[in-house]
């Protein structure tokens, strides 16, 4: 078969001996802002109220250390809980999450009523009450939910490699200093210093955001020795006269700047391939927690891609970079509501305009990162097609690069073979009949062709995994009896 010409695109790449690690991870921390509901720049704002607190203590460098990049994964294990809550309370799960972090767990009335007013927004009166019974009967439900993210959230910090101090601050991230918290219920000193100091930064930040600052500080006086460690929060009132400080905390242009300025340390630490790959990994895990449609999307596409590309003659870097491009491709997923991700009929028109932004987030992101602009186009075009009528942007074949040719074949290969919770896997032989009758307006037809010659032989199953067994631990998220209830 004879190769396509392709457009000619070599964009500059930053020389990975002066990308900081740091300012990668705070770049990605937009998408969990994203599926949290929270307004762009949460976490950031989040890490500069946890490392004032922790200098103005006295915390030593190793510790100011393992605080801040804590703070800057908090929410990496967020995802995972999003399809349970979407289910059970019948709404849009970024909203869900937004509103439960403003209420006060203490106060059940308030509670009650937030909860019933959260339940099945957007539907009938019936359906909604069912939605607020089934969250009332459902025993623990908030100790579950909220174990599920903080344990995989210190999961993923563990296996980035980051100070056990970090993974041990995100696990306790919800304990509350009268013990009423979760997971495990501990109470004042027992619940590590850096978990209170985060816990008491993000809902600050949360109310902040949404109240100002006077509501964010009386929140804080309020539940000051019932949620919070009094003498953080005697600390953090204090500072109501720096009106200097506040200020720059709402300056959103210099945000990334001022959380670079804090990574402690005499030397930054640098973002090696190695520890990009992994942040990829990782990204591409919580990515597909979001839903249990999408078990191991993210990393079979990778896997598949790579292949795709080495066959067509690739050398390292392309493989290298659709590989990230390909555990990434789906990062702006994070900003739809489960609600529509999960729902087991037809979309509506609007419904399906929700889907279509994805790829713009997952540019906008991607783009955030110096050492990934290189394929953020790639990554974000996988809904193209040759003949110009993809989505979003309808880019014809000219300017569609190789990879993202690769990409969009390897996404579509993986959704029909992969298993799902409401149908097993298609057989290859099936899928070739699928996907050629859109051979030459959808799909490439020669990456097509490597695509079908790989499967075919059954080298796409017997290729070892792009994920190690420290992120393998990450992709079962949702067990396979349990996503059929969520998606019945």
């Amino acid at each position: 078969m004879s190769l396509l010409v392709f457009p000619d695109r070599s964009p500059d790449r930053t020389p990975l001996a002066g990308v900081r690690l740091a300012d990668v991870i705070s770049a990605l921390t937009f998408a969990l802002d994203l599926t949290e509901g929270q307004r762009p720049g949460h976490t950031l704002r989040t890490t500069l109220l946890a490392m004032r607190l922790g200098q103005e203590l006295g915390l030593d460098r190793t510790t100011l250390g393992a605080l801040y990049y804590a703070a800057l994964l908090k929410d990496s294990g967020c995802s995972s809980n999003a399809a349970r809550m979407a289910a059970l309370f019948g709404s849009d799960d970024q909203t869900l999450k937004r509103d439960m972090r403003l209420v006060d767990w203490h106060d059940r009335w308030k509670m009650a009523m937030r909860t019933a007013r959260s339940c099945g927004v957007g539907l009938d009166p019936l359906s909604r009450v069912r939605h607020f019974l089934r969250v009332a009967r459902t025993p623990a439900l908030t100790r579950e939910i909220i174990a599920v993210r903080c344990e995989r959230g210190a999961q993923i910090a563990q296996v980035l490699e980051f100070p056990a101090a970090s993974s041990e601050a995100i696990m306790h991230v919800d304990e509350q200093w009268c013990g009423l918290g979760h997971p495990a219920g501990l109470a004042g000193d027992e619940i590590p210093l850096l978990s209170r100091i985060l816990l008491l930064s993000q809902t600050v930040e949360a109310f902040w955001s949404e109240h100002g600052l006077r509501g964010a500080l009386d929140m804080a006086r309020r539940r000051r020795a019932t949620w919070f460690d009094p003498t953080l929060v005697d600390r953090l009132v204090a500072w109501r006269h720096d009106r200097g400080w506040w200020s720059a905390l709402a300056n959103d242009r210099t945000l990334d700047a001022r959380v670079l300025a804090l990574e402690p340390g005499e030397t930054p630490l640098l973002a090696t391939d190695e520890r990009l790959d992994r942040i990829a990994r990782a990204f591409a895990a919580v990515i597909d927690a979001k839903t249990p449609f999408t078990a191991r999307h993210s990393s079979n596409v990778a896997r598949y891609a790579v292949a795709i590309m080495t066959t067509l003659g690739g050398d390292a870097q392309s493989a290298r970079d659709v590989l990230r491009a390909g555990l990434l491709h789906d990062v702006g997923k994070l900003g739809v509501s489960n609600r529509i991700l999960d729902k087991p009929g037809k979309l509506t028109d609007a419904e399906f305009g929700e889907i279509r932004k994805h790829p713009r987030w997952t540019r906008d992101i991607l783009e955030r990162v110096n050492v990934f602009k290189a394929f953020a186009d790639d990554a974000a075009q996988h809904h193209e097609r040759l003949d110009g009528r993809g989505y979003p942007w309808g880019v014809p074949a000219a300017r569609l690069a190789l990879p993202a040719r690769v990409l969009a074949v390897a996404d579509v290969y993986e959704a029909l073979t992969a298993d799902r919770p409401y149908r097993d896997g298609l057989p290859v032989a099936t899928v070739k009949d699928i996907m050629t009758r859109d051979t030459g307006t959808a799909f490439d037809p020669v990456v097509l062709d490597a695509a079908m010659y790989l499967a075919e032989q059954g080298t796409f199953a017997t290729l070892a995994s792009v994920v190690d067994d420290g992120f393998e631990r990450l992709q079962a998220v949702v067990p396979a009896s349990e996503a059929r209830v969520l998606v019945a």
